[in-house]
């Protein structure tokens, strides 16, 4: 082996390492956020949080982004688990080389997880968080998760490769 392989490998498994930790970070924080919704905010109902920028208003969601595939709860959970087990192969097999790629993976990985455990566990997730000046879907923080996933991404695509990414 090269000394630039023998040096690429401790940063591959700091990636790695880096995807998993966020990951959890990501489950936990929207799992916690979910039953804190649950138990204090009544279904339906609107609770201002950020006055003019953002309210609370629980809903159960059957469906996947912006509610597609409403009512088709099993096989949203089966894409879920699809997703989070490319995702885990990914991480095993072939580990970020750069940070965008890294934080990517990890938001991705937990996003996907914290809303398949509420479709396995429940039947649909629960959303509670609600944009007020525009008419947007109502959300959770795994969907923003995933949205942060797609942002890190772009940013590795778009970014100026340095000759040591090849």
């Amino acid at each position: 082996m090269s000394a630039t392989g023998k040096r690429r490998r401790p940063a591959l498994r700091f990636r790695r390492l880096q995807a998993w930790l966020l990951a959890l970070v990501v489950v936990i924080v929207d799992q916690a956020s979910k039953l804190w919704a649950m138990d204090h905010l009544a279904s339906g109902v609107v609770q201002p949080f950020l006055p003019g920028l953002l309210q609370l208003r629980r809903v159960a969601n059957t469906g996947a982004a912006f509610s597609l595939l409403s009512g088709n709860t099993a096989l949203l959970g089966l894409v879920s688990a699809l997703a989070a087990l490319g995702v885990t192969a990914w991480l095993v097999l072939r580990p970020p080389t750069g940070l965008w790629l890294s934080l990517g993976a990890g938001f991705l990985l937990g996003g996907t997880l914290g809303n398949g455990l509420d479709r396995w566990r429940l039947g649909w997730v629960v959303d509670f968080l609600e944009f007020v000046p525009i008419h947007f879907p109502i959300f959770n923080l795994a969907d923003v998760a995933i949205n942060l996933a797609v942002l890190c991404f772009l940013i590795d695509l778009l970014r100026p490769q340095a000759a040591s990414d090849a």
